[in-house]
């Protein structure tokens, strides 16, 4: 009996089946989509085609969070991020560098849109949070805080989450 199981894994050695079968996906790949699979999840999200992608280092206000204007005006902030990645990525082909997964299973990565890198931007632009640890985003961050770019333009109205960091 142990020389026939012996045998059997020798045979599915000689198989070429992978050491590590489960959980054997390679760390970071490259996915590419063409700009008509892109859609818009929120200001942080993608879908590419099949494929969703989380943009990583950074965070933006969900949909349907409510922020307000220097005037008092409300409207929907997470909404607007959704808008200012929208219109990176418009009628752009996308690149991504995929770097792991969220706690959601989804895919973190790193896109380019028409030779700019769409993370980076969106931050720049006011529109998301530099996540901890992440100089060069935060460098950005605080480049759209300084010029009151984006929901830095109004900070008494920005989401609760963004004040703390004024």
């Amino acid at each position: 009996m142990g020389s026939i199981m012996a045998l059997s894994a020798l045979v599915l050695t000689g198989l070429g089946l992978p050491a590590n079968l489960f959980g054997s996906a390679p760390r970071e790949q490259d996915w590419n989509a063409a700009a008509a699979q892109i859609r818009v999840v929120d200001g942080d999200t993608l879908r590419l085609g099949e494929r969703t992608l989380r943009l990583a280092g950074l965070v933006s206000p969900v949909r349907g969070q409510t922020c307000s204007t220097a005037s008092g005006v409300g409207f929907d902030c997470g909404g607007g991020a959704a808008e200012a990645l929208a219109q990176l990525v418009q009628n752009r082909d996308l690149s991504c560098r995929v770097q792991g997964r969220d706690p959601f299973g989804r895919a973190l990565g790193i896109c380019q849109a028409g030779g700019v890198e769409a993370n980076t931007a969106l931050v720049a632009a006011g529109w998301a949070l530099a996540e901890a640890g992440n100089t060069a985003m935060q460098a950005a961050e605080q480049g759209a805080r300084d010029a009151r770019r984006g929901l830095w333009s109004f900070p008494e109205g920005a989401p609760a989450s963004w004040r703390g960091r004024f």
